[in-house]
């Protein structure tokens, strides 16, 4: 089984040995190498060529964005899982446009970091038996997020995670979208321990910062055809519809 390279780019050393000790424990995963410093780190990408980069977003030397900068005009760059202590849109917005696949808030676990680092794999290492339902919704994960990462929908934001378990529900049953209210919102809101009311409100947020963004291109591009122009946006229901098909169409589900 081939293993999955993994970096480690962390100011903090506890946490950096936290991370280097989780994914050590799993089969699957070899950690190359563990560091602090930006410019080191770069040294150590060309040295390793690791699958994955987790990285901080402080570092000495050089920073986070100057990592992913410098990549970028190199052309070759490992897939990066971004961590940082903001929250402000421009600055998550800006490690997406850099490369980063995923932008975690911190604090953060080393499990929620492997599972995000598991669906860049396409598969999870730390479950190499895993059922054939598992893959395959490991697969729909990660369609949906690349997606969501397209039009500008942030993993941070609490719709995020409410929006891509109602697309995945859609796709198991596509008739669900019908009954939203009755039926798929309370659906949503008792896997995550919540209320219908704030499942729909998150969802509605998820998509306005998608619109707010001015994303309607990636959305257009996405989809095949110019389904919004302007100021335009889906409702939930919409949107939810909209993804689902486009799975279900390319026999994902």
């Amino acid at each position: 089984m081939k293993q999955l390279r993994i970096l480690i780019l962390e100011s903090n050393g506890a946490f950096a040995e936290e991370l280097r000790s989780y994914f050590s424990s799993l089969e699957g995963y070899a950690v190359c190498g563990v560091t602090d410093d930006g410019e080191e780190g770069l040294r150590l990408i060309a040295e390793h060529k690791p699958d994955v980069a987790l990285m901080s977003l402080f570092l000495k030397t050089l920073d986070g964005f100057g990592v992913l900068e410098r990549l970028q005009r190199s052309g070759s760059a490992p897939e990066f899982v971004v961590m940082g202590n903001f929250s402000d849109d421009k600055i998550i917005n800006r490690a997406i446009a850099l490369g980063a696949r995923y932008y975690l808030m911190k604090p953060v676990t080393p499990a929620v970091a492997a599972e995000r680092v598991g669906e860049l794999a396409r598969e999870t290492p730390a479950a190499p038996r895993e059922s054939v339902e598992r893959r395959k919704a490991n697969t729909l994960d990660e369609r949906i997020s690349s997606i969501f990462i397209s039009i500008g929908i942030p993993p941070h934001i609490k719709g995020y995670n409410y929006l891509r378990e109602g697309i995945k529900m859609a796709v198991e049953d596509p008739r669900i979208i019908n009954n939203v209210t009755k039926g798929l919102y309370p659906m949503i809101a008792d896997r995550f321990t919540t209320s219908a009311s704030k499942v729909e409100r998150a969802i509605r947020h998820a998509i306005e910062v998608a619109w707010n963004r001015g994303r309607i291109d990636a959305v257009n591009a996405i989809f095949g055809v110019r389904v919004y122009i302007g100021s335009e946006k889906p409702t939930n229901s919409e949107f939810i519809a909209l993804v689902a098909d486009k799975l279900i169409l390319e026999n994902m589900a």
